[in-house]
């Protein structure tokens, strides 16, 4: 199958971005995040269309941006975080190698901090953290090929197991 050489997925504060980077320079190859492209389609933030539009009208943008990533995008692939709640996007993702950056609630809050620009942390961060875990954990792994903790890892180190594993 073309497509993303690997695509990762997981909650807020796993480090998808970050991870993304370090395996497409360890690879040589390009890397893209389905939130950036929809930022520069659009032409504003994802706290802004989440603010103006609704998240549903969110949700819509990114299952265009994810179908047109795999399709046209042959490096590494970074999802939003709630991406593979939309049903069209797990189909989508069948058949690709999808790792799960799979992290804690304690890291991940540390990870986000106060969630300055994360929509869906508006009001108790721990709290809200906590319920997106618990509703999200199950889809990642049900899309996953792989499942990589990163709790008290460096990018580097889960680059590296990456790299291993779909060695």
């Amino acid at each position: 199958m073309t497509g993303p050489r690997v695509v990762l997925v997981g909650p807020m504060g796993a480090g998808k971005t970050t991870v993304a980077h370090v395996l497409g320079d360890a690879w040589g190859v390009t890397v893209r995040d389905t939130d950036a492209d929809i930022v520069a389609r659009e032409g504003r933030s994802v706290q802004d269309i989440f603010v103006d539009d609704g998240e549903s009208h969110f949700r819509d943008l990114e299952v265009e941006a994810v179908a047109a990533a795999l399709a046209e995008h042959d490096g590494v692939l970074a999802l939003g975080g709630g991406a593979v709640l939309d049903a069209r996007t797990r189909e989508r993702l069948s058949g690709h190698r999808v790792v799960f950056l799979d992290v804690g609630l304690s890291e991940a809050v540390k990870r986000v901090g106060l969630g300055a620009g994360r929509p869906l942390l508006l009001g108790n961060v721990r709290a809200r953290v906590k319920a997106l875990l618990d509703e999200r954990t199950p889809v990642y792994e049900s899309v996953a090929t792989l499942r990589v903790e990163t709790d008290g890892r460096t990018p580097q180190e889960i680059a590296a197991e990456i790299m291993e594993a779909l060695s």
